[in-house]
């Protein structure tokens, strides 16, 4: 069977900014894990997108899950980079970008699919809820 992952970040209050990211890991329609956390201080959005991946393939990786894999993430960029082989230009996210394709290696071939944000809405909350934890205190 396939396992579905779901991973977002965000960098709040403007980007970039506090970075933290949920991910979930679904067999069918049984919820195996989830995550979420700080990516960051002052990190761009796609550096905490990149955080998320990241997670996401440790926890798949302690979990034995090794196949039969496909990412869905709102992250135009990420999935382009990661799926279709989109040009890497530069950016703070590039030492998450390696670290996830060296986890990849680990795997059997995982697919990547852009789905829109409403269809990412539960790894979206993770990362606002994560986000509410970790959030700078008003000065």
């Amino acid at each position: 069977m396939t396992v579905y992952v779901y991973v977002d970040g965000l960098a709040e209050p403007r980007n970039p900014g506090t970075g933290t990211y949920g991910f979930l890991i679904y067999d069918g329609a049984e919820k195996l894990a989830e995550g979420e956390g700080l990516a960051g201080r002052d990190v761009t959005n796609n550096y905490a997108e990149y955080t998320a991946l990241v997670e996401a393939l440790k926890k798949l990786k302690e979990m034995g899950v090794t196949r039969d894999i496909v990412v869905r993430s709102d992250s135009q960029l990420l999935v382009g980079q990661m799926a279709k082989g989109w040009k890497v230009k530069g950016g703070g996210y590039l030492s998450k970008l390696k670290e996830a394709r060296d986890l990849i290696g680990g795997f059997g071939p995982v697919a990547f699919e852009w789905v829109p944000r409403e269809r990412n809405a539960e790894a979206d909350l993770l990362s606002r809820v994560a986000y509410e934890k970790h959030k700078e205190p008003a000065a």
